[in-house]
């Protein structure tokens, strides 16, 4: 009895050992921990209030979140049990992203670490997450105890295209001496210009022509570098390339808007702290020295580089060169007019390289590459020279018929790279300082004894450091291209600021072409920060017009003190996407303000609700080819389109406010939407027709996808939107401004086939035509380039434009069918409506707040099947558009309702499915 006892004992005690462990075994740890717009891990950063997210792992363990826990301490070792920091405690709440931060003031140069867990569904608390980190810039002009630094560079500049001078480009150095090891060591860095920093004769960065682009007279972004492994006991030098970039080079229409023309300068500040404990700073002042005797002869943005090899100056950016002959520097306080921030978002990158290329024509000392798609970055040339000579580098969209490079578009931007050779070989080149729009490159003036090979040139593809955030395929080939060519040109307009385009005396970031643009480039790129940071500039340019003007392009070099209906509306639209999108409230905070006063303007242009202002109008609205117009604003009324936004944007501003719990400023606004639609439909339309001379998509568009309409004038101009529709024989008829709510529109209608018909168009005006044309981006124009008619006789015509990209947004939310039903797609529409006369199949996911959502669909063996992917912490409607509820199988099994899965909807169309986070095949018959 006794040892029989004991074995009872002994599983007894097993038993409750493994409950024991079992009960007390965590669930997995939270990933993916980011701050503010999706930062990780950053040093230099901006923001000392940041907001803190992570996701859930997908696990069967993990369906929700019911409460998280954050702590942040100013070292490692005090995680997670005694931040100094903050300390959230234990929030009952699913949030997982933007969690404001509310703990002890932070400051420059601090170095926080974060870590977060949760709650599950169950009550079972996860594991504390890894520890991330975030390190504060120079958050303040007063942190700077270095000077704006350079050469006077506009007392012997030169006169280049137009007349307007170019300041040659400097090379700065300052040597130091370190009596110690380095513990570690921060460069803090920004010029007015674009530069590239050394240490030690080693490049301290991959960014291209940083700081970046802002209104320098508000503010100038600044750059933080850990370069602890660049420096050593002993000789050290710091060594700057300094041009012009946007702050003192051509920019337009030959103005220039910053301290008149006044020379590039750098300031920088590098902080050391030795191992023996020790601190030492070198600043940008009065001891560096100068000389504008380099390589690099000249560059601008619109015109290109020159490189000459004579003039090379070896070991320059080493410590064993003495700089004895350099020039002395002229220096200038900083000032307390323009704010020096940390940068906001990413830097331009290096991000793909193109490597094939093929040669089409070769002439005496000449030969044309094409690289097989229109992009935007720089050559990589290596090519066999004498010395001496000087290789020509030039560029192109396309070619003309006799195969010589179509350059019309380019207006006056000389878009042209020079490099003279030092000696007999082959030469390997790439531009630093500028940036060129090209599909083509034809060099010239090379060994005339070499024979070219297509190795000689690789293009170098830039843009904002941001990487894909979604993805989207077809089983139609047309339909995969016009989502190549809009990516590339979302890509390819992305340099710092959203461009209008890259290649000519432009580039400039309009804001009308951007609002239409956000949705899509959300979807498909994590484009968060780019966007917060542009809208920082807008504000900052609003703040120079009492009136609460936006003005057409941020940063507002054109200074011709005036906006634009559509145009200025995306300091409107742009913050309200982005809150859709992402769930971020703070971009509603920051930017509610700029709103009001933007719908303010609108009032002061008003008499009786209706604006008298500047509009571009539905600007570039297609003609029929047989009429031969041209004009580029459209025929729908600019009166029209005025009224039409100034509803718009006061009726999203009595969103914005209920979002933040304005109540009072909510009425108001909403009010003032309701008299101006009721004077938009008393002014233009009677019985729900439009009473302007010409007919329009784009009047019946903005009135309807706006809601400007009353309910039974509104099905009334819903007839009319048709017969327009009709009488285009199922052409779009629209502009920058009717194009995304072409889609739109007709969805809300339920005219989902009529929408394909229009989108799969193969004929001018439509999305196809320039695809069946060769084109691999998207156009500015419906008709830039035909293979019968040649180009567009219009100067004014960008083959790599992307507005009409927008038609992006209905291919992931319809076609695909994943669109957000509540913000940040804490809840998601799967909603796919197939069209089998154009497509048997069609995917597309996304990276959420809260994780991956997917939709793909395929129809064969007149089987419809659906696969979906829903993220943790999220549920979704699911439509399944075929078939009934009693042959739906959901993985595998005869659909039957659970916890996780639940019928809300059936009819004889269509029937929806609520589901909670996971995976599922849904498959029922046609």
């Amino acid at each position: 009895m006794k040892l029989e006892y004991f074995f009872v004992l002994v599983i007894s005690s097993i038993i409750s050992f493994c409950s024991f462990s079992c009960e007390k075994k965590n669930v997995e740890a939270p990933y993916a921990l980011t701050i503010s717009e999706g930062f990780i891990n950053p040093i230099g950063f901006y923001d000392s209030r940041p907001t803190l997210s992570w996701k859930l792992p997908v696990s069967e363990q993990v369906k929700s979140q019911t409460a998280y826990q954050v702590v942040l301490a100013s070292s490692e070792e005090l995680l997670p049990n005694n931040p100094d920091l903050w300390d959230s405690n234990k929030q009952d709440s699913e949030q997982v992203s933007f969690v404001k931060y509310q703990g002890k003031v932070l400051e420059s140069r601090q170095k926080v670490y974060w870590q977060v867990r949760y709650w599950n569904e169950n009550g079972k608390v996860s594991e504390w997450s890894e520890a991330n980190t975030f390190e504060l810039g120079l958050l303040h002009n007063i942190d700077w105890k270095a000077k704006w630094t350079g050469l006077d560079t506009a007392k012997d500049s030169i006169k280049g295209v137009r007349k307007f001078l170019m300041h040659k480009p400097q090379y700065l150095r300052k040597g130091f001496t370190l009596p110690n090891h380095v513990k570690s060591a921060r460069l803090y860095i920004t010029a007015k210009g674009i530069f590239d920093v050394h240490l030690n004769g080693k490049n301290v960065s991959d960014d291209v022509m940083p700081p970046g682009w802002t209104p320098y007279n508000h503010r100038i972004e600044t750059l933080t570098y850990n370069v602890t492994d660049f420096l050593e006991i002993g000789k050290n030098v710091i060594a700057v390339e300094l041009a012009t970039g946007w702050h003192s080079g051509r920019i337009s229409r030959g103005k220039a808007l910053y301290d008149n023309f006044a020379s590039p300068k750098v300031l920088c500040q590098l902080e050391i702290t030795l191992k023996d404990g020790s601190k030492q700073t070198i600043l940008s002042d009065e001891s560096w020295k100068g000389t504008t005797n380099g390589p690099i002869r000249l560059a601008g943005i619109y015109d290109g580089e020159t490189y000459n090899a004579n003039f090379e100056i070896p070991n320059w950016s080493t410590s064993n060169f003495d700089d004895v002959s350099w020039q002395n520097v002229e220096v200038e306080p900083i000032s307390d007019d323009v704010q020096l921030e940390p940068k906001r978002h990413t830097t331009v990158k290096n991000k793909t390289i193109i490597k094939d290329v093929e040669i089409v024509s070769v002439k005496e000392n000449s030969v044309i590459f094409n690289l097989k798609q229109n992009m935007v970055g720089i050559p990589n040339v290596k090519v066999p020279m004498k010395k001496g000579d000087t290789l020509t580098i030039r560029f192109s969209e396309m070619l003309l018929n006799d195969g010589t490079f179509y350059t019309t578009n380019y207006r006056s931007a000389q878009s042209t790279d020079y490099y003279i050779a030092a000696a007999d070989g082959i030469i390997e080149y790439k531009p630093k300082f500028t940036f060129h729009g090209f599909q083509f490159v034809e060099l010239s003036g090379f060994d005339k004894e070499a024979k070219p090979e297509t190795t000689w040139v690789e293009g170098i593809v830039q843009h904002s450091d941001f990487e894909k955030n979604g993805t989207f395929t077809s089983s139609h080939h047309k339909l995969n291209q016009l989502q190549s060519n809009i990516t590339w040109g979302l890509r390819d307009n992305f340099f710092d600021v959203p461009t209008d385009c890259p290649q000519r005396d432009e580039r400039l970031g309009w804001t009308g072409d951007a609002q239409v643009i956000s949705p899509t480039a959300m979807f498909n790129y994590n484009t968060h920060a780019f966007w917060t940071g542009w809208l920082q500039s807008m504000r900052e340019t609003q703040s120079e017009h009492n009136n609460g003007l936006i003005p057409f392009i941020i940063p507002d070099v054109l200074q011709n003190n005036n906006g634009s209906s559509g145009w200025g509306d995306a300091g409107v639209i742009i913050p309200w996407d982005i809150y859709n999108i992402t769930g971020d409230i703070s971009v509603l905070e920051e930017n509610y303000d700029m709103s009001k006063k933007w719908v303010s303007y609108y009032q002061s242009k008003a008499e009786n609700y209706i604006p008298n202002m500047y509009s571009f109008a539905d600007w570039l609205q297609p003609y029929p080819e047989k009429t031969g117009k041209i004009g580029n604003r459209g025929d729908t009324p600019k009166e029209l389109i005025n009224t039409a936004y100034f509803a718009h944007s006061a009726h999203l501003v009595s969103k914005m406010a209920r979002v933040l719990g304005k109540t009072e400023e909510e009425k108001i606004y909403k009010k003032l939407y309701k008299e101006v639609a009721n004077a938009f439909e008393n002014t233009f339309f009677d019985n729900g027709k439009f009473t302007g001379k010409k007919q329009t998509q784009t009047s019946y568009l903005l009135a309807i996808y706006f809601d400007l309409l009353k309910p039974e004038t509104k099905v009334k101009a819903q007839k009319q939107l048709l017969e327009e529709i009709k009488n285009a024989n199922n052409h779009l008829g629209t502009g920058f401004l009717g194009t995304p709510l072409l889609p739109k529109v007709l969805d809300d209608m339920g005219e989902i086939d009529l929408m394909y018909k229009i989108l799969f168009k193969e004929t001018y005006p439509s999305w196809f035509y320039s695809i069946n044309q060769g084109a691999t981006t998207m156009w500015e124009r419906w008709n830039s380039f035909s293979k019968a008619e040649g180009y567009n006789p219009q100067s004014m015509n960008s083959l790599n434009h992307y507005a009409y990209g927008a038609i992006g947004q209905w291919m992931y939310e319809r076609i695909a069918g994943i669109a957000s039903l509540e913000p940040g797609y804490k809840k998601i529409r799967i909603a796919p409506i197939p069209n089998t006369d154009f497509l048997n199949s069609a995917s597309a996911s996304l990276n959420t707040p809260y994780g991956k959502a997917s939709s793909s669909w395929k129809i064969e063996n007149k089987t419809f099947q659906l696969e979906v992917v829903v993220a943790p912490n999220t549920s979704a409607e699911v439509h399944i558009p075929y078939g009934s509820i009693e042959n739906l199988y959901v993985n595998g099994n005869l659909f039957k309702a659970t916890s996780n899965i639940k019928l809300i909807h059936s009819d004889k169309e269509f029937f929806v499915i609520s589901v909670n986070s996971g995976t599922y095949k849904f498959q029922t018959k046609l």
